[in-house]
C-alpha cells in the first residue's frame, strides 16, 4: 500500500467493518475497528432519539478519540500499515443530523478541541450504498437495536458525508459507489477496490464508479 494510514467510511450498514478488516488481513495492517457495541445509549437512542441523542453522541466522541489517539499514537513493528473502519469526522457527521441546534453548537466546540489532535489519514476511502443496499444490509447482519432504523435517518447520515466531503481541501478523499459489487462474496469485486487502493491520488476528492 501507498499509504500508512487509511480509514474507510460510509453509512451504517456500508461495509466498512468487512473492508477495513480484509485489507488488514490481506496486507498485515494494524486493524483498528470502532467499538460501537459496548456504548449503552446505542439501543436507547434507537427507540427515544431525542431524549438521548446528547448523550450517545457525547460518548462516542469520547471513546473514538481515545481509540484512535492510543492506537495511532503508537507504533508496530509487526504491521506495514494501518487501517480503520472509521474516522473521528463521523462524530460531527452524525451529531449534526441528530442534534439540536443549540446542542450541535455546544457539541462542535467540543469536536474541535479534539480534532486538531488526531493524525488525518493519508487516504479516507468512503464506502457509497444506496438506502435500499444500505437497509438490506442491516437487515442481513441482525443487530437487533438496528432493525428500526428509517430511511430518512440513512439518508440523512448520507447527505451529511457528502457535504463534509465537498468542503476538504488538504484531505485525499476517495468515493467508491459500491452499489454494484459485493466484495464480501466476490473476490474479483475486492479487487476491484484493492487497484483503486493502490494507486497515488493526490490531495482531493476522487469519484469512482463499478
Amino acid at each position: 500500500m501507498r499509504y500508512n494510514f487509511i480509514a474507510i467510511e460510509g453509512n451504517i450498514g456500508a461495509g466498512k467493518t468487512s473492508l477495513a478488516t480484509k485489507i488488514s488481513e490481506d496486507f498485515n495492517a494494524r486493524l483498528i475497528l470502532e467499538q460501537f457495541e459496548e456504548n449503552s445509549f446505542l439501543p436507547k437512542f434507537y427507540k427515544e432519539p431525542d431524549k438521548y441523542a446528547f448523550p450517545l453522541e457525547m460518548s462516542f466522541m469520547a471513546s473514538r478519540y481515545q481509540q484512535l489517539k492510543d492506537q495511532l499514537g503508537t507504533y508496530d513493528l509487526f504491521k506495514t500499515f494501518t487501517v480503520s473502519d472509521y474516522f473521528i469526522i463521523k462524530s460531527l457527521i452524525f451529531a449534526k443530523k441528530t442534534l439540536p441546534e443549540d446542542e450541535y453548537k455546544l457539541y462542535t466546540n467540543f469536536f474541535n478541541i479534539i480534532f486538531n489532535q488526531l493524525p488525518k489519514p493519508d487516504l479516507l476511502v468512503y464506502l457509497y450504498v444506496k438506502t435500499e443496499r444500505l437497509q438490506s444490509n442491516i437487515k442481513q447482519r441482525g443487530r437487533p437495536y438496528e432493525q428500526e432504523i428509517q430511511n430518512d435517518y440513512l439518508d440523512k447520515i448520507q447527505d451529511g458525508y457528502l457535504e463534509f466531503i465537498k468542503q476538504q481541501n488538504d484531505m485525499r478523499i476517495l468515493i467508491l459507489d459500491t452499489n454494484a459489487l459485493d466484495f464480501v462474496n466476490r473476490s474479483k469485486d475486492y479487487e476491484k477496490i484493492l487497484e483503486h487502493l493502490h494507486k497515488d491520488y493526490p490531495i482531493g476528492v476522487h469519484r469512482i464508479t463499478f
